[in-house]
């Protein structure tokens, strides 16, 4: 279920690195079944556990995250919770660690939008700098290396900082709620289940072979 009824037009960010790990991960997991299969036949299916574990991590790690934005608000999907915050809740947007969002009194971090190291940084261009909303900018125009249009942190602010924008401006959300209004968090139920069941089973297996 998710963590916000998502109305009028929705857009989700996912990281395209996250996307390429998760394919990486689910392929080390299909060649050690095809591996199993070659030195072991079908009764080696039964270590697999290991495997399927390492696949429902490449889902729940990488495939799942994103960042969801609607007419409604914000919802971050990470890895065993999702976060939804309405407009009228967000604060602020920050980019220091990660994409940010921060409510009257509380911060929650999208796993979906970490912000560069020093080498995504160096590779920014100047054109990475322009466009961005208003509210990304600070003092001379000044723009944090997670802000960068070439960043998942800062593709993923971009986004969020533009809706909250055309909300503010419709109407649709009013300033200075925050205290009135609150995030929702839900835990992701099926991923946690089945990671902890592929967990137990792996540990079972691993300590009877």
């Amino acid at each position: 279920m998710d963590a916000l009824t998502h109305t009028g037009r929705i857009e989700t960010f996912t990281a395209r690195s996250n996307r390429v790990l998760a394919a990486a991960v689910w392929g080390i997991a299909g060649f050690g079944v095809a591996m199993t299969l070659t030195t072991a036949g079908f009764a080696g299916l039964r270590f697999a556990a290991p495997l399927a574990l390492l696949a429902v991590a490449g889902w729940v790690l990488f495939w799942r995250p994103a960042v969801v934005v609607s007419d409604a608000g914000v919802e971050l999907r990470n890895p065993f919770r999702s976060i939804g915050i309405p407009w009228d809740a967000l604060a602020y947007v920050d980019t220091k660690y990660a994409l940010t969002l921060a409510t009257g009194s509380q911060r929650f971090t999208a796993w979906a939008a970490p912000a560069p190291g020093i080498w995504g940084a160096r590779h920014a261009s100047p054109e990475h700098l322009d466009g961005l909303p208003e509210t990304t900018y600070g003092p001379a125009r000044s723009v944090r290396p997670g802000d960068l249009r070439n960043t998942d942190s800062g593709q993923a602010a971009a986004l969020v900082r533009t809706r909250w924008a055309d909300a503010l401006d419709s109407g649709a959300a009013v300033a200075g709620r925050t205290e009135e209004a609150h995030a929702v968090r839900r835990i992701a139920w099926v991923p946690l289940a089945l990671t902890v069941l592929l967990g137990v089973v792996s540990a079972v297996t691993l300590t009877a072979g």
